[in-house]
């Protein structure tokens, strides 16, 4: 009986998922040559072609793809088990690395990362925040367990990925007290002409309030684009143009910030969702963060 080399089956599907030998040789430290030839043997002992050139480059044949689909399964499921044993070790807290979005609202992540350290077994949780591209590299490369986003993938990076939907809801308008009395209340015909504040250009919330303004013949003038939703709600605060949060947010805007909800956008959603690289949620604090997404956050 043949016994299936992992070590090559883990190169090739190194190669796929990378999208080039030369890239996938630096990932692994090894030279070109010596990993084309374990290909070869690889190829050898499956009796199959893995590549035909396409261009200048590779690309998995019909066969190829099949070998990949089950390596992708066999070392995910690998490198679940290696974190389900190093989180289960005596007296050490789970590790719960996230990636965090940054057009995400702060206090939207935080209510949805809050139950994960409130597990009965100890977690550490580790955020970083950053541009989803970066975020996924990461998540690709399984040094993240998780990202939250407000989109699903859309064939995104060289990896693969799934999204998982947390929930949604409505979309509201604030302002401060000073830029209502100035402007009125007569919402939404208020914000023609008014100052606004938006996210940034590719975002969902974004492409959302654009089509939403037009559709009503709403022309604000835009006193300011932000990439991190934290500094979007500084310079709303400080009054300088109206903006738009998922009404999640509408009681912890008004308390603690003194925002003034003018009205609901009709017909927007603000989603969230997890993007993992498993096609299981399994991670305990994942599971956590689901449950009390659908059943609390999102009511």
């Amino acid at each position: 009986m043949t016994w299936l080399n992992y070590h090559h089956l883990r190169y090739f599907w190194t190669i796929v998922r990378e999208g080039s030998v030369t890239r996938a040789a630096e990932v692994l430290r090894l030279a070109q040559p010596t990993l084309s030839a374990q290909i070869r043997q690889l190829e050898g002992s499956l009796g199959v072609r893995l590549f035909e050139r396409k261009g200048r480059g590779l690309v998995p044949t019909e066969a190829g793809r099949t070998v990949f689909r089950y390596a992708d399964e066999i070392f995910t499921l690998g490198h679940e088990l290696r974190e389900a044993l190093q989180g289960r070790a005596p007296g050490k807290p789970l590790p719960f690395v996230v990636g965090v979005s940054d057009v995400l609202p702060k206090l939207l992540v935080h209510q949805l990362l809050q139950p994960a350290l409130a597990l009965p077994e100890p977690v550490r949780l580790v955020c970083h925040e950053d541009g989803l591209d970066a975020l996924l590299e990461r998540l690709f490369r399984y040094e993240l367990d998780l990202v939250l986003s407000e989109a699903p993938l859309r064939g995104q990076g060289r990896g693969r990925a799934f999204s998982h939907l947390l929930g949604a809801c409505g979309v509201d308008v604030f302002g401060t007290r000073a830029l209502i009395r100035r402007f009125g209340d007569a919402f939404p015909a208020c914000l023609h002409g008014a100052p606004m504040l938006l996210p940034s250009e590719g975002t969902a919330l974004r492409a959302g309030l654009e089509r939403w303004l037009g559709q009503r013949g709403l022309r604000p003038v835009i006193r300011g684009e932000f990439d991190d939703n934290a500094l979007l709600k500084m310079f709303g605060r400080a009054g300088e143009g109206f903006f738009a949060a998922p009404d999640a947010l509408s009681a912890d805007l008004a308390q603690d910030h003194g925002m003034v909800r003018l009205g609901a956008a009709e017909g927007m959603k603000a989603q969230v969702y997890a993007l993992s690289a498993e096609r299981r949620l399994a991670h305990p604090a994942v599971l956590a963060i689901r449950k009390a997404a659908q059943e609390e956050v999102f009511t």
